[in-house]
């Protein structure tokens, strides 16, 4: 299985980071390596001293795809659920300060925490879902699925085009604006609607 992220859906987000709003999808990956599943803790490699979470809707892959059309789009995942993308940006800065990718700074070992996923179904309305993230406590991403640039359906459309989706697959969906740094001993929960799904504490 492989990790598909889709960079800068989110316009406040793109702005926090003064990047420019992308006139289509942006995209990279991380391998199955980077999974972190079973709510287990995030331990802060030591590589890095400035690691960033970004709460995303994340997509699960039900079936083989490509070149696949947007009308058709919906049919080729059954579930959501909520992730948090771990930055290097320590790393990430350098890299795009020299023009180079930036594998080193999203991909790294259990730097995506994924929840269980909600089936299909128990969505009333996939533009309209609601998620954000938990610091000790406090709220501090807050986003909803009718406020990404592309939808779930574009952006499965785009990506096939390039790459062929596989039954397994992940596709987190992008960050809402809030974006911060973790510490040891931070406790991050994720959320969809009113329901925790994620637990990550920081050691």
């Amino acid at each position: 299985m492989k990790i598909i992220c889709i960079g800068r859906n989110y316009t406040e987000h793109a702005k926090e980071l003064n990047n420019p709003v992308p006139a289509e999808p942006v995209f990279f990956m991380k391998p199955e390596s980077a999974q972190l599943r079973n709510n287990q803790p995030f331990f802060y490699p030591e590589f890095s001293n400035d690691i960033h979470y970004e709460a995303e809707l994340v997509l699960h892959i039900n079936k083989v795809g490509r070149n696949i059309q947007e009308k058709f789009a919906s049919t080729y995942y059954d579930g959501i659920g909520v992730g948090i993308d771990f930055t290097a940006r320590d790393l990430q800065q350098k890299a795009k300060e020299k023009g180079l990718p930036w594998e080193i700074a999203k991909a790294f070992d259990f730097s995506a925490p994924v929840s269980n996923f909600i089936p299909l179904g128990s969505f009333a309305d996939l533009n309209d879902i609601n998620f954000g993230l938990y610091k000790n406590g406090e709220v501090v991403q807050k986003g909803n699925s009718r406020d990404m640039i592309f939808s779930f359906d574009t952006i499965i459309a785009y990506v096939s085009r390039f790459v062929t989706l596989k039954q397994g697959d992940y596709i987190f969906t992008g960050t809402p604006a809030g974006v911060g740094p973790v510490k040891i001993g931070d406790k991050l929960e994720a959320f969809i609607g009113d329901k925790k799904l994620l637990l990550c504490n920081i050691r």
